[in-house]
C-alpha cells in the first residue's frame, strides 16, 4: 500500500453515515476495506492522487450516466487519467446515455458528486470497470465523501460489485 503524502485528519468521533454504508456494503460483499479520511480534498482525481501519493491512473473515478428518457443510471469506474467515451459507454449500456445531474447521482447512489464510491449505493446500479485499473495492484476509490478514500485491489473490487471489465474510454 502507498503511504499518503498528506497527513490524515484526526478521526471524527463518529464515522460518516456515507462511509459507514460503504464499509458495511463492502463487508457484505466479502471485500475488506479500510476507509481513510484525508486532510486534503479528494473531490477530483488529481487531488486524490496527490493526497494518496499515487499516480493519477491509480485513482478510481466513479462516473454516473443516466439513460436518456429514463430513471436508469449506470456507473463507469475509470482510471483517473482516462475519460469515458459517451458513445462507447452507451453501446455497453445498451441505450443512449446523458450526463447524470447532481440530484440524480445523489438519489441513485446516496453520495454527492466528488465522493461517489463504487459500492454502498442506495439503489442497485450496473457498473463497468476500465481495464487500465487492472494494471495496478492497488487503486484508490472514494469512500462516500470528498475526504474519504480506500485502497483496494481492482480485480477484487470488480468481482465484489459485479462490474464488467470493458474498454469505454476515449
Amino acid at each position: 500500500m502507498s503511504k499518503s503524502r498528506t497527513a490524515e485528519a484526526p478521526a471524527p468521533a463518529a464515522e460518516s453515515p456515507s462511509v459507514a454504508r460503504v464499509r458495511a456494503d463492502a463487508q457484505r460483499r466479502g471485500l475488506s476495506i479500510e476507509p481513510r479520511r484525508l486532510a486534503d480534498s479528494t473531490r477530483t482525481a488529481a487531488e486524490a492522487a496527490e493526497a494518496c501519493g499515487v499516480t493519477l491512473d491509480q485513482i478510481v473515478k466513479s462516473i454516473v450516466f443516466r439513460e436518456a428518457g429514463s430513471d436508469r443510471h449506470v456507473l463507469f469506474l475509470t482510471a483517473g487519467g482516462n475519460r469515458v467515451d459517451p458513445a462507447r459507454a452507451a453501446e455497453l449500456a445498451g441505450a443512449p446515455l446523458e450526463k447524470a445531474d447532481a440530484a440524480g447521482v445523489r438519489a441513485v447512489t446516496g453520495f454527492a458528486i466528488g465522493g461517489v464510491a463504487p459500492l454502498g449505493h442506495v439503489t442497485p446500479i450496473d457498473a463497468w470497470l476500465d481495464p487500465r485499473l487492472l494494471d495496478f495492484g492497488v487503486v484508490w476509490a472514494a469512500a462516500g465523501t470528498p475526504h474519504h478514500v480506500f485502497p483496494v485491489a481492482p480485480a477484487a473490487l470488480a468481482a465484489a460489485i459485479g462490474a464488467t471489465v470493458a474498454d469505454f474510454t476515449a
